[in-house]
């Protein structure tokens, strides 16, 4: 069962403006947005909560319930910004109350489900023996209790993973990013195993190392030749175009001397 992020009020002058007929639409630049949800899961009647800062829909931190720390995005923002979590802690307390009241005036009915979609795909094109990343996307789910396992040949890797936190979207779902660093190797295999309480089994994902098709030689041959005819002609044009204009530029001159 989880709780929606509150909704701030509006103050009632600016609900007076957009109430105007014509009024016309605020333009928005940069979009500062605050999400804190606290949920809890059964029948572990685990609980879990998160505060979150995003920027133009980028995190800048969180905070969760179980760390109890406030976790950048990035390092270099703790050269310039500081948050302390105490103070979000205390809102995910809130919401924790909240929750228990609601469970208890809903006969602690659950929410509803939503499955994710996932898909994986590489940070950059693949070279046998260069490192790499595998990424793995998951996306429009809900509630925000997720498990994704990176397998390599069928055995679990925990090497080289890193997740995002979740990530809330205007439909009320969420996404999240999980990042293996890898070196792919010739026969080797990878899959991305996601497990959410609207699956009613894992979803997998699997990529398989492999060199790149390369171009036919045939082919090959057939690209440089139509790049070679294709600068030939280029060249004849431009000379007949040339010589045209130079003789026209004459015929003009011998029509002025008459």
């Amino acid at each position: 069962m989880g709780v929606p992020a509150g909704i701030l009020p509006l103050p009632l002058g600016l609900l007076a403006l957009l109430a105007l007929p014509g009024a016309a639409p605020l333009a928005v630049e940069d979009s500062f947005v605050e999400l804190d949800f606290f949920q809890e899961s059964f029948p572990s009647q685990k609980q879990s909560g998160e505060f979150l800062e995003q920027h133009n829909q980028e995190e800048v931190f969180h905070v969760d319930w179980a760390g109890k720390e406030t976790v950048w995005r990035l390092p270099d923002f703790t050269s310039f910004a500081s948050f302390d979590a105490q103070g979000a802690l205390g809102n995910l307390a809130v919401l924790k109350n909240n929750l228990e009241i609601m469970m208890k005036r809903s006969n602690r009915s659950q929410s509803q489900k939503v499955a994710p979609s996932v898909t994986m795909y590489l940070k950059n094109p693949v070279e046998l023996g260069d490192p790499n990343v595998l990424i793995c996307f998951v996306d429009q789910f809900f509630p925000p209790v997720l498990n994704i396992t990176w397998l390599k040949n069928g055995e679990v890797v925990s090497q080289g993973v890193q997740e995002t936190d979740f990530y809330p979207k205007a439909d009320s779902t969420f996404r999240k990013f999980s990042y293996l660093r890898f070196i792919p190797k010739a026969g080797d295999f990878y899959a991305c195993k996601v497990d959410h309480w609207g699956l009613t089994e894992s979803l997998s994902k699997v990529w398989y190392s492999k060199e790149p098709t390369p171009i036919p030689e045939t082919l090959e041959n057939v690209i440089c030749a139509l790049g070679l005819a294709l600068g030939i002609l280029g060249i004849i044009a431009g000379t007949i175009l040339c010589f045209k204009a130079r003789q026209g530029d004459e015929d003009g001159r011998r029509w002025g001397a008459r």
